[in-house]
């Protein structure tokens, strides 16, 4: 049976209509000879459209994938789930994954990104844990035009209406700014939650005749192909997919968010398994969980909660209407679920029982609308190994000599860079945030980390996205570590031990050689940083096709991190704490402006090879800095990256507007240059003799903390100005920018 004014299976094949769906010729002949022995319908070639997109089979990316460490020993849950989840001891785990809305974001900012929330928040829950923090990393163009602007504060806004409404509070997060993401901005979100051990779910419909049950909200026409819109490239001249984009209820999520976890809690008995219905809805989330199970499904489509008139099984399929998870209770406890969900106002409904055939089967009207074998739609996408080319900048950029920045008045290249949006104070965005609701927040958004403790103990935890894109774009594998590294230096300096890692990467175009050699290399660097620092990637996901009109973003592949920090008494932060404090610097510095904001800032464009980076020396200057914050000595510690030295000493003053003294033997270009491995710390003087001789030669004494000028002598020129003029530049730049 098909719906009227649906092609058949006949037409679908002689005019290719699948190729609209992003199936290519092949892929539709192994679908018709090699999998079924027959033509697929309607129905079907949709299922299989979405199924074995980019973003839901990660085709293109698996063999990159597979470069990640993903286990460890306190590692109790790897990629392959809603969520990854690691160990933090006393029978707790943390549970957190990033996940990309770029696409949508960039048709529909404000429902792009709150759905994007929307949907990590479910991920976490399905896994049985409560959410507890949000982080977001951003990308945009350069704030010169009214498209940037508006697409920057409808996707904030977003990201704020429903976390907000949630009760889940913005903890962190990050934002840069280049030209090349005026046409595909990047907004990845991240959520963090605690579990305890006995609670964790998996996502899977196991056991003949149990009930698969849909509960949350009901289905609509909003999101209908969104897997396959998040898998392809964007062109200007096109008017793009706005039924891709799905639309958000913070209110009905909180509801289904309590009602889950009641079950999951207090219902362990019956419950078998739980899944988020995201990426390509109701089918990603039937045909995974069966598949993971090894068995099989038969789903009756008449019973779907719907709410608009006539709709196709191709359309409830997939359907990417929000606030919404697929269950599978042991038979005979479907009407306690019903009472449950009936408690939160909220739909439970039967739509399916498990079978043990292997076949994925669907029925609407009486009439067996599709009949698969499951593993083909969840498991079995062909897999590609990209062709892979050296981008030909590479060559360039390796014969170029490191950039020598004119630094005429240091005073004014200081303030123009503290004025930079990518360095400048995000308070005019987070402060449109709620992150202080569940009263956790220990270290609020603008320090290096965030902080949340964990009620009734002493630990606490860090957590971080971190990605600089534009060493990635210079150095592919270096800046890769970089990546990794900078997050974890950013939770060392909180007082964290970096636990894991999950990533969002964000691409151009796979089918490009140059795009999938950036992926691949890139990924060569995360795995070995993560193998280095002990950080195993643990979730994550991948956002390919980032371009418009073929030009595509920086590779940017984010890095979302926590770690655990053992005892209250270790939480630091990055600000000056009092007048007399002694400064010093941990990590050399050398001529690093390749990449640089400076760079930038001088030459309009980013040019040449990255210097003076090693994993070895990363990992000693952090457990020497960690282990220095445990013994009590340090009384504040903030990493230098973007804008190098001069710019990590000026930030630390602002909190408390406080000043420095500060001599160092170095040209004064140098204390813009952004050598990485590097931490600026304060310590009492008190402390002075105990730290010092604990660091011998690996920290330098640069100087001590004053009440408020900014005074750095160099070899060659000073650097003198009132801390709240620094300030002041740094503080209304951003706000300047977005009116």
């Amino acid at each position: 049976m098909r719906t009227i004014n649906e092609p058949t299976a006949l037409e679908i094949k002689e005019q290719k209509i699948y190729t609209q769906w992003g199936l290519t010729e092949e892929e539709y002949r192994m679908i018709e000879e090699d999998i079924l022995g027959r033509m697929p319908n309607y129905t079907e070639t949709g299922l299989f459209s979405v199924m074995w997109s980019e973003h839901c089979s990660y085709k293109n990316s698996k063999p990159v994938l597979k470069k990640f460490p993903t286990s460890g020993p306190n590692v109790l849950q790897g990629p392959g789930e809603g969520a990854g989840i690691v160990d933090i001891g006393d029978g707790q785990a943390v549970v957190f994954k990033a996940e990309s809305h770029n696409h949508p974001s960039a048709v529909e900012p404000y429902e792009g990104a709150a759905t994007g929330v929307g949907g990590i928040i479910r991920d976490i829950f399905s896994m049985g844990a409560r959410p507890i923090a949000l982080l977001d990393s951003l990308r945009f163009g350069e704030l010169d035009n009214h498209r940037t602007k508006y697409l920057l504060e409808e996707v904030v806004a977003g990201i704020g209406g429903y976390g907000n409404c949630i009760g889940i509070p913005t903890v962190g997060g990050e934002i840069a700014f280049d030209p090349c993401y005026e046409g595909n901005p990047l907004v990845n979100a991240m959520c963090v939650g605690l579990i305890d051990h006995q609670d964790i779910q998996k996502g899977q419909a196991s056991g003949v005749g149990n009930s698969i049950m849909y509960v949350g909200a009901k289905t609509g026409r909003d999101g209908i192909h969104g897997a396959t819109f998040a898998s392809e490239e964007f062109s200007q001249e096109e008017e793009q997919q706005r039924s891709a984009v799905q639309v958000g209820d913070p209110f009905m999520e909180k509801l289904l968010l309590e009602a889950c976890l009641e079950l999951i809690l207090e219902h362990a008995d019956i419950l078998v398994g739980i899944q988020d219905m995201g990426a390509a809805g109701l089918v990603s989330s039937s045909s995974e969980m069966a598949s993971k199970a090894g068995s099989g499904l038969v789903l009756t489509l008449d019973d779907v909660p719907q709410r608009e008139t006539a709709m196709t099984p191709y359309e409830m399929m997939l359907s990417e209407s929000q606030e919404r998870m697929l269950i599978c209770v042991k038979a005979g406890a479907e009407e306690q679920v019903q009472e449950l969900f009936n408690k939160y106002e909220l739909d439970a409904v039967t739509i399916g029982k498990v079978t043990d055939d292997g076949q994925y089967r669907l029925y609407h009207h009486g009439v067996e609308v599709a009949n698969l074998p499951v593993d083909a739609l969840a498991e079995e996408a062909p897999i590609y190994h990209k062709a892979m080319t050296e981008p030909e900048r590479m060559k360039k950029f390796r014969e170029m000599d490191q950039y020598h920045p004119l630094v005429v008045d240091p005073n004014q290249v200081l303030l123009d860079l503290l004025a930079q949006p990518t360095i400048a104070s995000k308070r005019v965005i987070y402060e449109t945030y709620d992150s202080q609701v569940q009263t956790n927040t220990v270290v609020l958004p603008g320090s290096d980390a965030a902080v949340l403790r964990i009620r009734g103990t002493k630990k606490a935890l860090a957590m971080t996205t971190d990605c600089n894109a534009r060493y990635i774009y210079l150095d592919p594998e270096v800046g890769g570590q970089i990546a990794v590294a900078e997050a974890a230096r950013n939770i060392i300096a909180s007082g964290g031990k970096p636990l894991a890692i999950t990533d969002c990467l964000n691409y151009g175009s796979p089918d490009k050689p140059e795009v999938f050699w950036e992926l691949s290399h890139s990924a060569d660097g995360i795995a070995k940083a993560c193998e280095m620092l002990e950080t195993p990637v643990i979730s994550g996901n991948v956002s390919l096709y980032n371009e418009t009109d073929g030009q595509a973003i920086y590779p940017t592949p984010v890095i979302g991190m926590v770690g655990l920090i053992e005892d209250h008494a270790y939480i630091t932060t990055q600000e000056f704490k009092q007048v007399g404090d002694l400064i010093y610097l941990v990590g050399a510095t050398f001529n690093d402006f390749n990449g640089s904001e400076l760079q930038k800032m001088q030459l309009g464009k980013i040019e040449g090879r990255i210097e003076h980076f090693d994993l070895a020396v990363e990992k000693a200057n952090q457990e020497l800095v960690l282990q220095a914050i445990k013994q009590g000595w340090i009384q504040s510690a903030h990493d230098c990256a973007e804008g190098g030295l001069a710019v990590a000493l000026a930030e630390a003053t602002f909190t408390k507007e406080l000043g420095i003294t500060v001599e160092i033997d170095l040209p004064v270009a140098l204390l813009f240059s952004e050598t990485q491995s590097r931490f600026v710390l304060t310590v009492a003087k008190e402390k002075q003799t105990e730290f010092e001789q604990f660091v011998g030669d690996r920290a330098i004494r640069l100087g001590q903390v004053t009440d408020s000028r900014i005074q750095i002598q160099t070899i060659d020129k000073k650097i003198d100005l009132e801390t709240q003029t620094a300030k002041k530049s740094w503080e209304e730049a951003l706000a300047c920018l977005m009116k």
